[in-house]
């Protein structure tokens, strides 16, 4: 479907009502005993997570978003008692995560600030406890980058990193929707048990189900697992404001697809379930990337970007496979063991899907990206699953239920 078409959708299409009372503000004690919807032909049935393995295919292949949930909130007191909060998004200088992360002094990073008319142009300070000392960060305003600002910041004791800064003196930033400060405990149960690579404000929230007693039992059970990254940007929480689909600009995203990955996918024989929207976003990005490099094969990291309309401005020429076989080639030419660019792409009802037989996946916000991309995997029975789930008392949003979604066949 051309982008012509499907930016004339009406967002309002995707809306329900959901009571407060219904969505989960703290995760169950137990988290692989939340319920599991299935959805599978048309027919829907309720489950619990811990049978997710026994209605997965032996020699499925499960994909997960590696990615780790950073303490991007830092309130800063000002002398006159006004707390400004600066939300750490990505990283400025240097703008590699990896690298931003391990600098020794200084870094800076594109940020929101709240409360940004208590602070005028001087630097900010925090004194945070650290092995009975005292490690003071400074923040320092300097250009905006439309609504962000980049703030420059500088701390006193150089055997730490950025990382570990932030570990100390930030907070870890819950979604809005939950109404609360986050406490202790979701710095463990707001974390995947498969989390690895920092650079997330938001958590893969589809994960948050697996237990190490569910990957013990897809590993019994013959299912094979890879990884991506895509960093959770808090655009992932912005909701649609326009009437149409296409009055909304998407919100772009780190994403690092590994050799391992791109291999298993190549050699994949079973069913491909994708745990998480993100994971889904990631796969579907790399068909574009695919197809870039089929044009291009020399292409820069950042000509592999995929935009938010690339999947509508054409149609597709080359097959699934191509596209992963075009990515393996690419790294194998550049003796790289990932792929690393960004993704805005936007999945919506009448996008054609190239990778994936199912996804694992929360219950999303009205009218918001991630439920039409829902939509857009199991058609109009969207509907039914959600009034489904609304009737039987699973738990929604973040710290909610979950559900086995296969995708419509025609």
């Amino acid at each position: 479907m051309k982008k012509d078409h499907i930016g004339e959708l009406a967002i309002s299409r995707f809306n329900y009502n959901l009571p407060d009372a219904k969505i989960a503000k703290y995760p169950l004690p137990q988290r692989d005993m939340s319920k599991l919807l299935q959805y599978h032909d048309g027919q829907i049935a309720s489950y619990t997570f811990t049978d997710l393995p026994a209605l997965l295919p032996e020699e499925s292949l499960l994909l997960f978003n590696n990615t780790r949930v950073i303490h991007a909130r830092l309130l800063f007191q000002k002398d006159t008692g006004a707390q400004v909060e600066i939300f750490c998004l990505s990283p400025h200088e240097p703008a590699d995560y990896a690298l931003n992360f391990q600098q020794h002094t200084q870094c800076s990073w594109s940020c929101m600030i709240g409360n940004a008319k208590r602070w005028k142009e001087e630097p900010l300070y925090m004194e945070v406890p650290y092995q009975g000392d005292v490690v003071t960060l400074k923040a320092e305003k300097k250009d905006a980058a439309g609504e962000e600002r980049i703030v420059c910041f500088s701390w006193n004791h150089q055997e730490l990193t950025f990382s570990e800064v932030l570990e100390l003196a930030g907070k870890l930033p819950i979604p809005p929707y939950l109404n609360r400060p986050s406490e202790p405990g979701d710095d463990e149960t707001y974390q995947t048990v498969y989390s690895r690579i920092e650079g997330s404000v938001a958590a893969p929230t589809a994960g948050l189900h697996f237990t190490p007693h569910v990957m013990e039992q897809l590993r019994n059970k013959g299912i094979n697992t890879a990884e991506v990254t895509l960093h959770v940007g808090a655009g992932t929480f912005r909701p649609v404001k326009s009437n149409t689909i296409a009055g909304h600009t998407m919100h772009t995203e780190f994403i690092s697809i590994p050799r391992e990955t791109v291999e298993k996918l190549l050699q994949n024989r079973g069913k491909l379930i994708v745990v998480g929207t993100t994971s889904l976003r990631t796969l579907e990005s790399i068909y574009y990337i695919g197809r870039k490099l089929h044009s291009h094969p020399e292409a820069s990291s950042q000509e592999l970007s995929v935009k938010q309309w690339d999947p509508y401005d054409k149609n597709d020429d080359i097959s699934p496979t191509q596209a992963l076989q075009n990515i393996l080639d690419y790294l194998n030419r550049r003796r790289q063991e990932q792929l690393i660019t960004d993704t805005q792409i936007i999945i919506v009802p009448g996008y054609q899907f190239h990778y994936a037989d199912a996804i694992v996946t929360n219950f999303h916000q009205p009218q918001s990206t991630l439920l039409l991309l829902i939509a857009a995997f199991v058609g109009d029975d969207w509907q039914k699953i959600y009034d489904y789930a609304l009737h039987q008392n699973y738990r929604f949003l973040s710290y909610g239920d979950s559900s086995l979604l296969w995708k419509k066949t025609k």
